[in-house]
């Protein structure tokens, strides 16, 4: 019998996927769990179309991605920090704060996808690399420099 799975079941296969099994095995235990359903023609149809819907959300975001990574490729961000001996910072530069100067420039991007080892803590031009997509990744060039803090 072929089933369409509406969850991953273990060692049978994950969501979405069309698997040949037992009778008994769906009647007594896929179907009254709801983690497969009958493998008919038009439940077959409707897993088409989702697929579709989903592989054309997937292309929209790669999409947008890729210009935001060609935008983000151009950019040079400024962050004015106060300083103290030797040209150290008070205080350091966090991603969250290079989000906040990409927010002004009306750029929106989660300080969570900014790649940003460890703190930057002296004046001095940095290259970044910010995470957009999973096959998507930007560079952005961010200054620091002396200057009242913003």
């Amino acid at each position: 019998m072929q089933v369409i799975l509406l969850q991953d079941v273990k060692s049978l296969g994950k969501k979405g996927e069309v698997k040949e099994v037992a009778e008994g095995y769906a009647r007594n235990f896929l179907f009254p769990r709801g983690l497969a359903v009958e493998a008919t023609a038009s439940q077959l149809k409707q897993l088409q179309q989702q697929k579709k819907v989903k592989d054309a959300k997937k292309a929209k975001a790669l999409a947008q991605a890729t210009a935001m990574a060609a935008k983000l490729e151009k950019m040079q961000v400024t962050i004015k920090m106060r300083v103290g001996e030797n040209g150290r910072l008070f205080g350091y530069v966090t991603s969250a704060d290079v989000a906040a100067a990409l927010q002004k420039q009306g750029i929106n991007v989660d300080k969570r996808k900014i790649d940003l080892p460890e703190p930057i803590k002296s004046l001095g031009d940095y290259q970044l690399k910010i995470k957009l997509h999973p096959d998507v990744k930007a560079k952005l060039k961010v200054s620091v420099t002396e200057g009242k803090q913003e």
